[in-house]
């Protein structure tokens, strides 16, 4: 034989040499016809989407501006007195309408108490209202805890109805809809629905049913949530600013433009006629509130919001929690979507722009794009950018934009500004699984009706942590270690590596950072932690 043969791949040590010559070989012969023109795309198509959410985020901005300088308020747009005495004297008590208040639960040991106890607190005639505790808990133990609660009001002179059914078909919807076909329920006017974590102030009803009383055209008022648990770690800061702008801007916006805003599922008072008309609860996605709302609306009913009337709620404290509690509110809306769009195309009974709004604005932007683009431009092409320099990204896209709609999302806290680099870096890794649960509920596949409870802890974590000082908390390594959020983690430190020895735009700053939270987020260490017994 001439020469000296080359040896086959792993058979010597210089074969790691080798193959590396062979990947780059096809790599090279890849990259210009394949790599470049898709990543080059994928550029574009990020770039319009990213254009798309800095226009609705400016338009949103320059409405709040406006209804703030006009002083545009609730009271000033609709009727909101309060029932006149002379009212009362004519028709005593009956004067006021009949309220229903529904308290959907399940399993609520840490919260059932607060939750009773706030909607039996609620001032207004005895003998006008009747709260409703809907029960769909499996554990008789607690069952019994709960029931044991509603009698302990009605001892007290409250009209409390513990009302319980045989499956848990439908989840809170079905429920709801169960609820509502109780004989008791038929002479009632309106329906105040709260969440087992929600305490409303006494007062919540004085503030809000005069809006659907003298206001034939309104069928649903709105409270804010107020969070008592804000400061309890880092991530409820985290979703108290992402909360807060959703309620400061985008809630308040579609109140004062179009009369129109998808329904929370808690703190809100529907007229009963209205929820009727639309059809009622509807468990075929996981936001049945979003569905009621979006049907009632093309009914041709109106929504209002009211900023300053605040209900205390709890946020997810756990990195489980809020997890679940993200893919429920991203795979729902965007289910929602594919199964509405036609039937408010075809409506006639709202106008172009109201149909456009909602298909548009209120969906295709905010439930979709807004998620799509944040993980996929930032978490994936920009970093493969770095690996690719033939395809470059403006300006404008990869900085400016990012920095106007980052600054006009923090509005809606001022206190958490200081926090705003955790923010972006939390949200950008939370997009993962929002973006996965979009295109879930878009394609109708997998977990597209999941429905896990959101776990409130109420003081049970403060107890446990109390009773647990003098031991080491245990932990599983199943329940901290996230697969994906690592595999990205991954991918975004070698793009950094790669662009610090190789790259020209100092992406790699971003790309540390960004691959640490990741890495953060994959071995579990945001929220709070809740001790195994």
């Amino acid at each position: 034989m001439d020469g000296v043969a080359l040896p086959e791949w792993g058979m010597m040590p210089g074969s790691r040499g080798d193959a590396a010559e062979q990947i780059a070989a096809v790599w090279q012969q890849v990259k210009a016809p394949v790599v470049v023109p898709l990543l080059r795309l994928s550029v574009t198509l990020c770039l319009a989407m990213s254009v798309m959410l800095f226009a609705e985020k400016v338009y949103m901005a320059v409405v709040i501006l406006v209804v703030r300088l006009l002083g545009r308020r609730p009271e000033r747009r609709y009727r909101c007195e309060p029932i006149r005495d002379d009212d009362l004297e004519a028709g005593g008590s009956a004067a006021y309408p009949m309220v229903l208040v529904q308290i959907p639960m399940y399993n609520e040991r840490e919260v059932y108490q607060l939750s009773i106890g706030a909607a039996c607190g609620l001032s207004w005639p005895s003998d006008r209202i009747i709260v409703q505790v809907l029960d769909d808990s499996t554990d008789p133990a607690i069952k019994e805890l709960v029931q044991r609660e509603c009698q302990r009001w009605a001892s007290k002179g409250v009209d409390v109805k513990y009302e319980v059914r045989d499956s848990r078909r439908g989840y809170k919807a079905g429920a709801l809809r169960e609820g509502m076909k109780r004989a008791y329920v038929r002479g009632c006017d309106v329906v105040a629905i709260f969440d087992a974590d929600f305490q409303p102030e006494p007062d919540f009803l004085w503030r809000t049913v005069p809006f659907l009383l003298h206001n034939p055209d309104l069928a649903l008022v709105q409270a804010r949530w107020k969070f008592v648990n804000a400061d309890e770690c880092l991530m409820t800061r985290m979703q108290e600013m992402s909360l807060d702008y959703h309620f400061t801007v985008e809630q308040e916006v579609g109140s004062s433009t179009y009369a129109f805003f998808g329904f929370n599922g808690t703190a809100g008072v529907w007229r009963i006629s209205a929820l009727n008309e639309a059809g009622g609860w509807k468990d075929r996605t996981t936001v049945e509130d979003m569905d009621l709302a979006v049907r009632a609306s093309l009914k041709g009913w109106k929504f209002v919001f009211l900023d300053d009337l605040m209900v205390k709620n709890e946020l997810p404290s756990t990195l489980k929690a809020f997890r679940y509690q993200q893919h429920r509110w991203s795979c729902g809306p965007a289910n929602l979507f594919r199964k509405m769009l036609m039937e408010i195309v075809r409506n006639k009974k709202v106008t172009l722009w109201k149909k456009i709004h909602v298909i548009y604005n209120f969906f295709l932007v905010r439930k979709i794009i807004a998620h799509i683009v944040t993980f996929v431009f930032y978490c994936l092409v920009i970093p493969a950018t770095v690996l690719v320099p033939e395809v470059e990204i403006p300006k404008w896209g990869s900085v400016y934009i990012p920095t106007v709609i980052t600054l006009l999302n923090a509005v809606g806290t001022p206190r958490s500004v200081p926090l705003i680099v955790f923010w972006i870096l939390f949200e950008n890794v939370m997009s993962l699984h929002r973006t996965k649960a979009t295109f879930i509920g878009l394609l109708e596949a997998g977990r597209v009706n999941e429905w896990v409870v959101t776990e409130k802890l109420g003081d049970a974590l403060k107890m446990k942590m109390e009773g647990k000082r003098s031991k080491k908390p245990r932990m599983r390594i199943g329940d901290r270690l996230h697969v994906l959020e690592l595999g990205v983690a991954a991918y975004l430190f070698f793009c950094g590596c790669y662009d610090v020895a190789f790259g020209k735009n100092r992406y790699f700053i971003f790309l540390f950072l960004q691959s640490i939270a990741f890495f953060v987020v994959g071995v579990g260490y945001v929220g709070t932690f809740v001790p195994h017994s």
